[in-house]
């Protein structure tokens, strides 16, 4: 899942990503709030994470031109600020979690993760269809009560079929939610890890779409 990430603190910033990053998310990274505005306005993130006291445009002021443009996409904010006028502020405002500093990187994840899946409609916190099983906390997937073993990217491009199962993700989308701006992407990576998903999960899970994309379907079959 590719988040964004907003906030000036060198350090902090740089700790995040690092540990965001290990924890499967891809991070992009921005330092004041003009930038997070013009990257929103152009590229599509599974959710953001957002400082309030930013230069140049401070964090609420992202958050009411996000969601005045009906942009859904779920924010955390992370600040030091613990008024409780600057909370009810920033949820009134639309913003979907609040973490104070310091805070613990696992909950940042954990919370992520919960926004993520409301965002999708699921409740649940393993996702299922048909005989597969993949858990986004434990990073686990299971094929008929049976462990897979999937690299990072597999495991990455598999969540994000399975959690929009039923509808068709263009190559484009799936690109730009698997890699960040420092990736570096070969013009056939996607279709190579749509190949050995197929190995060990099956050829029924994945569905070409041709000239389209992939779906991901219980009752799929290739095309």
């Amino acid at each position: 899942m590719r988040i964004l990430l907003v906030e000036d603190d060198r350090l902090l910033g740089d700790g995040l990503q690092a540990g965001l990053s290990q924890a499967g998310y891809a991070v992009d990274w921005l330092r004041d709030g003009e930038a997070a505005v013009a990257a929103l306005s152009t590229e599509s993130f599974a959710a953001v994470v957002l400082d309030l006291g930013l230069p140049k445009r401070d964090g609420l002021s992202v958050l009411q031109w996000l969601r005045g443009r009906h942009d859904a996409t779920p924010v955390l904010i992370l600040t030091a600020r613990d008024q409780l006028q600057d909370k009810v502020r920033g949820l009134d405002l639309g913003a979907d979690d609040y973490v104070l500093k310091p805070f613990d990187l696992d909950e940042i994840a954990a919370r992520l993760r919960a926004l993520v899946r409301r965002a999708h409609g699921r409740p649940e916190p393993v996702i299922t269809v048909g005989d597969i099983e993949l858990n986004p906390a434990a990073r686990t997937v299971m094929r008929s009560g049976q462990p897979v073993e999937l690299t990072p990217r597999e495991f990455d491009l598999l969540h994000l079929l399975l959690q929009n199962a039923e509808r068709v993700l263009t190559r484009r989308t799936l690109e730009e939610q698997l890699y960040s701006w420092n990736d570096a992407v070969e013009s056939n990576a996607l279709e190579v890890h749509i190949h050995y998903l197929r190995r060990k999960l099956g050829n029924d899970l994945i569905r070409t779409v041709r000239g389209v994309g992939y779906m991901a379907s219980a009752t799929a079959s290739p095309t």
